[in-house]
C-alpha cells in the first residue's frame, strides 16, 4: 500500500493539515514541527500525490504537449526545448503522439483536461475547426509550438515559414535557376498552402518567373512517399534541376531517390529543405537548409505558457524567431 498523508500525520502526532503545509512550504509551521514531519516523510517514502495536490491548490503542475509523431526530429528536437524549460519552471509534461488525425487531436484535448492540466503545448501542421472548437472551451491557457494559426487567435511560437520559403527559392534563383521543382507537404495544412507555397510563389512573380503549376508536387509528408516519387521530379519536361523541399524528410528522401537511380547532388540537381534537423545534418550530401531553431521554439513556447499560467503580462502572444539560411553540400559552391 502507498502512504498517504494521513500515515505521515499519525507518525509525526500532528494533524493533515499541518503536514500538508510542510508539503507545500507553506511558512506557518514552528521550525521543530516541520523537522518532524520532514523527518517522518523522509522515513516512511511518503510522495505527495501530485492529482490530490491539484484539487486543493487548483494547479497540478503539469503540461499536458500534444505533438503529431515524436519520432520524427523536428517535433522531438522542439520536444527536448519544451521538457528542459518545463523542468526549470518545475512542470512536468505529460507527451502524446497525435498521428496528425484530427479525431485523435480532440480525444487528446479531452484526455489531457481531464487530467487536470494546467495549460497545453499543441505542435501540428494545421489547426482543424474541431480542434479550434475543442480548445475554445479548454479554460487553461494554450500554445502553438512551430504550428501555424492562420486566424491568429491562440497564442503561438513560430518562423515567417512565407519568408523563409521566399529566401529559398529566391537563393536558387539568384544561382541561375528559372526552373524551380516546389516539392511540398499536403496542402490542406495551413503551413504549406497559406505561408510556404505563397513565399515560393512570391520569389518567381519578384524575378519575373512563370508559376508553373507543373513544377509544384504534392506529396504526404514522409521519407517513404519522397523516395517513391523521385521520378515525377526527374521526368518533369525541361528537366528543372532545383528543388525546394518543404521539410526534410521530403528532401532527403528525394535526395536518395535521386542517387539511387544514379543522378548526382548537386552536379545533377540543386536542392534546399525546411527545418535543418538531424535528418538533414547525417545524409551525404548535408542538405542545405532553412534553419528552423527547433529547440528554440519549443522552450520559447514552454516559457511562454508558464506566464500565462502564472497571469503575468505578456507582450506579443503571436512570437516570430529569426532563421537563416545555411550552405551545405546539397548546392554548388
Amino acid at each position: 500500500m502507498a502512504v498517504t498523508i494521513y500515515d505521515v500525520a499519525r507518525e509525526a502526532n500532528v494533524s493533515m493539515a499541518t503536514v500538508s503545509r510542510v508539503v507545500n512550504g507553506n511558512q506557518n509551521v514552528k521550525p521543530a514541527t516541520r523537522k518532524k514531519v520532514l523527518d517522518c516523510i523522509e522515513r516512511l517514502g511518503y510522495r505527495p500525490n501530485a492529482v490530490a495536490r491539484g484539487l486543493a491548490s487548483k494547479k497540478t503542475t503539469t503540461v499536458g504537449v500534444i505533438v503529431p509523431d515524436i519520432s520524427i526530429s523536428f517535433y522531438s528536437e522542439l520536444a527536448r526545448g519544451v521538457a528542459d524549460i518545463a523542468t526549470m519552471y518545475e512542470y512536468n509534461i505529460i507527451l502524446s503522439n497525435s498521428d496528425e488525425r484530427t479525431v485523435r487531436e480532440v480525444e487528446l484535448i479531452e484526455d489531457h483536461l481531464g487530467k487536470q492540466v494546467d495549460g497545453m503545448i499543441f505542435m501540428s501542421d494545421s489547426i482543424s475547426d474541431e480542434v479550434r472548437k475543442e480548445m475554445a472551451t479548454a479554460n487553461i491557457p494554450i500554445v502553438l509550438a512551430g504550428t501555424l494559426d492562420v486566424e491568429k487567435q491562440l497564442p503561438s511560437v513560430n518562423i515567417d515559414y512565407e519568408e523563409a520559403a521566399y529566401m529559398a527559392v529566391k537563393k536558387l534563383i539568384d544561382s541561375g535557376h528559372k526552373r524551380i521543382v516546389f516539392a511540398s507537404g499536403p496542402f490542406t495544412r495551413d503551413i504549406n498552402r497559406a505561408s510556404k507555397k505563397v513565399g515560393y510563389i512570391r520569389a518567381l512573380e519578384e524575378a519575373g518567373l512563370p508559376v508553373e503549376e507543373e513544377l509544384i508536387i504534392e506529396l504526404d509528408n514522409s521519407y517513404d512517399t519522397a523516395y517513391q516519387n523521385w521520378h515525377r521530379i526527374a521526368e518533369l519536361p525541361g528537366k528543372p534541376n532545383a528543388i525546394v523541399a518543404t521539410n526534410d524528410r521530403i528532401a532527403v528522401g528525394i535526395l536518395n531517390g535521386l542517387r539511387d537511380n544514379g543522378l548526382s547532388v548537386p552536379e545533377d540537381y540543386e536542392i534546399i529543405c525546411f527545418e535543418h534537423s538531424n535528418m538533414a545534418r547525417v545524409v551525404r550530401p548535408q542538405l542545405t537548409s532553412i534553419v528552423v531553431p527547433l529547440y528554440d521554439l519549443g522552450a520559447v513556447a514552454m516559457r511562454l505558457l508558464t506566464k500565462l499560467m502564472d497571469g503575468e503580462e505578456v507582450s506579443e502572444e503571436q512570437v516570430i524567431l529569426p532563421f537563416r539560411l545555411e550552405e551545405r553540400d546539397s548546392m554548388k559552391k
